[in-house]
């Protein structure tokens, strides 16, 4: 019989209603691991603020950036004041100096399901995942979604009976002497597969703004928040700007969050909305808004 985790949920109120923030995967066991395998805290804290001031400076200095990154390394720039322009220039969308320094994580115990999002994400990031080809999953372990652990026993029995069928099949055809190439055709998405990932911290950011948003499906979403709490152990300031997208922009572009059931910022609409009603009560005031370019 397949190993199973099944995830420890509450009962919630049914998947059509929008009352709040969507549930928190971070509150269950889902059996999946992400490790930081790549820099340690001492790296990042001796290089890794340091080599992006250094990139930073490089566009605005004429010193060379060898003797820049000495100065920040040897500690005789003030690490606030490196922070300091750092911060600006990712507010800045000034990407390039955030994509020298590399983060590399072990991910463990996520399904199929969840590996065909994750590889989607390309630039400045590099994947190796575990074979279905050449590894027999003798022990082959599946996620089970909470919807279908707080189904009606019944489908939920239907469930798993169909996912333990198609693996004990699967076992079936290796004794038999088809491939494993060819056996692991019956394998549902709810497999559970292993990775490393490698991302520069640009590309970083990018996917846990869309991953970490709480329109993001669970299982990824859960993905990212241990990938944030990895980042943060080693460098609380470089884990600091991986964040749902809507922080940084100040609202909410979901369409699917057009009712703002997510509160966390207001939706596009409405401050588009505001603007516009703002605007009008300026003009019948005699007055013309201006926006200022900061």
């Amino acid at each position: 019989m397949p190993t199973r985790y099944p995830p420890r949920m509450a009962a919630s109120q049914p998947m059509h209603e929008k009352s709040g923030i969507p549930r928190n995967p971070g509150r269950h066991d889902l059996g999946m691991k992400a490790t930081l395998l790549f820099p340690s805290r001492e790296i990042v804290e001796r290089f890794y603020v340091p080599l992006i001031y250094t990139a930073c400076r490089t566009c605005y200095s004429e010193l060379e950036p060898a003797e820049i990154f000495r100065r920040a390394e040897a500690g005789q720039i003030d690490r606030a004041k490196m922070q300091k322009l750092i911060s600006g220039v990712i507010e800045s969308g000034h990407g390039s100096t955030i994509e020298h320094v590399v983060f590399t994580f072990g991910i463990s115990g996520v399904s199929r399901t969840l590996s065909h999002q994750l590889v989607r994400h390309r630039a400045g990031v590099a994947f190796d995942q575990q074979s279905q080809r050449y590894v027999k999953f003798t022990g082959a372990a599946t996620m089970l979604p909470a919807t279908l652990a707080e189904a009606d026993p019944e489908l939920r029995a239907r469930y798993e009976a169909q996912v333990d069928g198609a693996l004990d099949l699967y076992g079936e055809l290796l004794a038999a002497g088809i491939p494993g190439e060819d056996a692991r055709f019956v394998f549902p998405n709810a497999t559970r597969t292993n990775l490393v990932m490698t991302a520069n911290l640009r590309a970083l950011i990018h996917m846990s703004g869309l991953r970490l948003c709480t329109m993001a499906q669970w299982e990824i979403r859960r993905l990212f928040q241990l990938i944030r709490h990895e980042v943060f152990a080693v460098s609380p300031f470089l884990g600091s700007f991986l964040a749902p997208k809507c922080v940084p922009l100040g609202y909410c572009d979901e369409m699917g969050n057009r009712d703002e059931h997510c509160p966390i910022r207001p939706h596009r609409d409405s401050v588009l909305g505001a603007w516009a009603e703002k605007a009008k009560a300026a003009r019948a005031g005699g007055r013309d808004l201006t926006v200022v370019d900061g």
